[in-house]
């Protein structure tokens, strides 16, 4: 509902599944599940003491009544929120069938509200996380920004990863989560440290240069195999590598082109920063990409600490932003000089007939 410039959601209250046709069709409610128990239709309409049964932790169903200024507690959620208890209402195994997608809310309200999850709703998680694949990636797109963009990224995406939540998400990622010590793991969870740092500064951050992030190493394994097997060039490699990575991942995690779109400008300038003089990295200073490039190439750095060049790139590039002249190359870049203009040549002339002026 639009109420001036605010858009406030109004829900009803919603009720059991019937338990047989004839409760479903007298109520007139509408409810079905598919083979893994998970609800495909759930038109069932009911009352706030049914609604309240029908959350998915107790501290999730409370109501408050702006007539009377009352807090609807059905659940004791109260006492579960001051103990610190992250509890489901119901079977936890059957509520994670019901909707997958509720074991990373199990994730996202343990890290949010910092409780501790009961047993009984961190059991099954580890068992029952391959029923992700079920959910439409555009619904799981709006979990990852719930996920990694709300300040909660570093916690949420250790925890996703202890109960395989994280790998659901992110197949290609499986074997490098799994080395906490190697330089993607590390990039990873640098990347998302700063994520939480710069939300909780109130600077701006984007999705896009987490895909970036994320996405990364299963690029380069792509890029180096079209290079070595295929004998494409380099840049050519780098394209096909981000078009296939970025369709595989779109499998399991929608991501609209206004973010896949600005992560493969991030990919592709990486190797623009090589250049360090002349126009070409005078053009590369002045990209509207820029300074997302140049902070990806600070945590490459950082991840992968042994590479001395790129220390010496990214050491380069701060000092650019501070002195830009230093990019002017002394010598002329190949192709770049000016040629000498070219004389242009008249048309040749006829030689001419000696007529009556040879020597007799």
């Amino acid at each position: 509902m639009v109420f001036g410039k605010e858009v406030i959601e109004v829900a009803t209250f919603r009720g059991h599944h019937g338990d047989s046709p004839q409760e479903e069709n007298k109520k007139n409610r509408t409810a079905d599940q598919d083979e893994h128990g998970q609800l495909v239709r759930d038109n069932v309409y009911g009352s706030i003491e049914e609604d309240a049964e029908r959350r998915d932790f107790t501290a999730n169903a409370l109501y408050y009544n702006i007539a009377d200024f009352a807090i609807y507690d059905f659940a004791n959620g109260v006492d579960d929120i001051n103990a610190g208890i992250l509890r489901m209402i119901g079977d936890p195994e059957v509520r994670y069938r019901e909707d997958p997608v509720r074991m990373l809310r199990a994730v996202r309200f343990a890290t949010k509200l910092n409780m501790q999850m009961d047993n009984s709703v961190s059991g099954p998680l580890k068992e029952l996380a391959p029923l992700l694949i079920n959910i439409p990636p555009a619904r799981l797109f709006d979990e990852f920004l719930k996920m990694f963009m709300s300040g909660k990224a570093e916690a949420n995406f250790l925890m996703m990863k202890d109960f395989g939540l994280f790998q659901q998400l992110f197949p290609m990622l499986k074997d490098y989560v799994a080395d906490e010590q190697s330089p993607a793991y590390q990039m990873m969870l640098k990347a998302f440290k700063d994520t939480d740092r710069r939300i909780a500064e109130e600077q701006r951050v984007t999705p896009a240069y987490l895909i970036a992030v994320l996405l990364w190493w299963p690029l380069q394994a792509r890029r180096e195999q079209l290079e070595n097997e295929g004998g494409l060039p380099p840049m050519d490699a780098l394209n096909v590598a981000a078009a296939d990575v970025i369709h595989r991942q779109s499998q399991r995690v929608s991501l609209p082109k206004r973010f896949s779109l600005p992560a493969r400008d991030i990919w592709q300038l990486q190797r623009r920063l090589n250049i360090t003089k002349g126009v070409r990295a005078q053009k590369v200073l002045e990209h509207k990409r820029f300074r997302a490039a140049y902070d990806f190439l600070l945590l490459r750095s950082y991840a992968e600490n042994s590479d001395k060049k790129l220390a010496g790139l990214a050491e380069h590039w701060s000092k650019a932003q501070d002195n830009p002249a230093q990019l002017k190359s002394s010598k002329p870049e190949a192709g770049s000089g000016r040629r000498k203009p070219r004389r242009r040549r008249g048309p040749r002339r006829k030689p001419q007939e000696n007529k009556g002026n040879d020597a007799t």
